[in-house]
């Protein structure tokens, strides 16, 4: 293995059968608003187990068409956690709302329902569940909690597709499902979202929000031989493409043999990092079929100069493009400046924060490359 070579944390899966479904919505009538978009949503609701799904044009759409989905505004409360993606909270102030931080587990970095019971209030509208790294959180215990005070569950899957818990699929396990289709997740349609939901009036509601609040679209419209149509509410242009849905539709195809690769993948790293001191993987929960969009690690190591940053710098310059995932979101600036957040209000996440480094995964890396990785990192530890 040449030190030349670039291993990134996370890359796409295109083939030919792609590019000829992308190919042949584009010599079509059809280039957005048009049928594949039906078609796509269709699969994808089938794929997870739901009565319905909306596409959008990005995971961050489909959770700020999630939150105006549930009315919230200004005054509500969501609780979510730190580690995750800035979006997560970000959806939240985009409706004038306020995100309150509830702290995660220490093994496996999810929201941790004994926090989530301590940040109810009167205010409270919803509860975002993250499924950090592909690992769902403790839905019936959310659920619960959820139910009992009225609230919205909203589950951000962006990590978990083709994951289980106890059994059921992900994206059938809250009121509201949020996936990411980015190039680095399971699977992509360049840049894309989806909302899951058993409920056909939210779904109604999403569908209307990623089309500026227009009551009907053009395909609808051409269908009936009408040109009327009216903005019933305030939305946004969040669409995705008919030749990003042909993308997804075939991609989709391939998600299950894609799932098993990353489960395969990490059972290997599991068994070889067993062997190596000071770095151990994040915790695993026996309910849920993680999904493995993220393999995360903690680096622990006793020895001076061996931490995070300095593992981190050794396999960067080994070619290895480890990423760290994620800051946590109260610590950034724009919240301490808003919300007053800040060190302290979220320890376990913070003290994880300094640890965490996210290794390779993907089902195109090789069993070469990734034992590649691992002889980088123990490098980089001793």
């Amino acid at each position: 293995m040449s030190g030349s070579k670039i291993i990134p944390y996370g890359r796409q899966q295109i083939d030919e059968a792609d590019i000829a479904a992308v190919m042949e919505v584009l010599r079509s009538d059809w280039l957005t608003t048009g049928p594949k978009v039906a078609e796509f949503e269709e699969a994808f609701a089938h794929f997870v187990g739901t009565a319905a799904a909306v596409a959008v044009s990005s995971g961050t759409a489909a959770l700020h068409a999630a939150m105006y989905a549930v009315d919230l505004g200004p005054g509500d409360e969501v609780i979510v956690p730190p580690i995750t993606f800035a979006a997560t909270a970000n959806a939240v102030v985009f409706q004038g709302g306020r995100p309150v931080f509830a702290d995660v587990d220490a093994e496996a970095l999810l929201i941790d329902p004994q926090q989530v019971k301590s940040k109810i209030t009167s205010r409270t509208k919803a509860i975002i569940a993250v499924d950090f790294a592909g690992q769902a959180c403790d839905y019936e215990l959310l659920r619960a909690l959820a139910d009992r005070h009225g609230l919205r569950l909203v589950a951000d899957a962006c990590h978990s597709l083709g994951g289980l818990y106890k059994g059921r699929p992900v994206g059938s396990l809250a009121d509201l499902n949020i996936f990411s289709l980015h190039p680095v997740k399971a699977i992509t349609t360049g840049e894309g979202g989806v909302i899951t939901t058993n409920d056909q009036k939210l779904a109604q509601k999403m569908r209307m929000f990623r089309n500026h609040g227009i009551s009907t679209d053009r395909q609808q419209r051409d269908a009936r031989g009408a040109w009327f149509y009216e903005m019933v509410d305030l939305g946004f242009n969040y669409r995705l493409t008919d030749f990003q849905c042909a993308l997804g539709l075939s991609q989709l195809k391939k998600l299950p043999e894609w799932i098993a690769r990353r489960q395969a993948l990490a059972r290997r790293y599991g068994q070889a990092l067993a062997k190596v001191p000071g770095v151990k993987p994040l915790g695993l929960r026996p309910a849920a079929a993680h999904a493995y969009h993220l393999y995360v690690v903690r680096v622990d190591s006793r020895k001076p100069g061996k931490d995070r940053d300095a593992v981190f710098r050794s396999l960067q310059a080994a070619g290895v493009k480890c990423q760290v995932h994620y800051i946590p979101v109260h610590l950034h600036p724009f919240y301490r400046q808003r919300f007053a957040t800040g060190p302290g209000l979220c320890p376990v996440a913070e003290k994880a924060y300094e640890q965490i480094l996210s290794l390779p995964i993907y089902p195109g890396l090789t069993e070469k490359d990734q034992d590649y990785v691992v002889a980088s990192l123990q490098k980089a530890l001793t």
